[in-house]
């Protein structure tokens, strides 16, 4: 998995406002910090859909590009790419039987298998959605 670093702007009076240098164009706001990378995630995702992607650059560079915005009280975030890669494989897991019950029981409440479950879950918690 690959990350792209984004820059998050904060004023007194404004919500938190995200750019990527990586991706121009690229932008997201959100008015809580929670909400900060779901919002940054989604925004990344869309303007992906329609661009070649990038190379991402490193935190190095991105913090070098961006150290005025940083003295000024910016701060960085790493934004996890996931691809799908549309080939399933399987895999062996150990869970307490306990767990595993709640995760069938969550699971067959929202009509999908353990496996589709567990990955959405995974990726929900990747991606910052909780």
């Amino acid at each position: 998995m690959k990350y792209f670093y984004a820059i998050v702007h904060k004023d007194a009076v404004s919500a938190f406002g995200v750019r990527f240098p990586d991706l121009p164009g690229c932008f997201s706001a959100a008015d809580d910090m929670d909400d900060v990378l779901p919002n940054a995630t989604e925004a990344m995702e869309l303007w992906l859909e329609d661009q070649p992607e990038p190379a991402a650059s490193s935190v190095v560079t991105i913090r070098d590009q961006a150290a005025d915005d940083l003295a000024e009280g910016a701060f960085l975030i790493a934004v996890p790419r996931m691809t799908v890669s549309g080939k399933q494989t399987r895999v062996n897991l150990s869970l307490d039987m306990g767990t595993l019950a709640a995760i069938d029981s969550a699971a067959a409440a929202r009509k999908l298998t353990r496996s589709a479950f567990l990955a959405e879950a995974a990726r929900n918690e990747i991606q910052g959605r909780h």
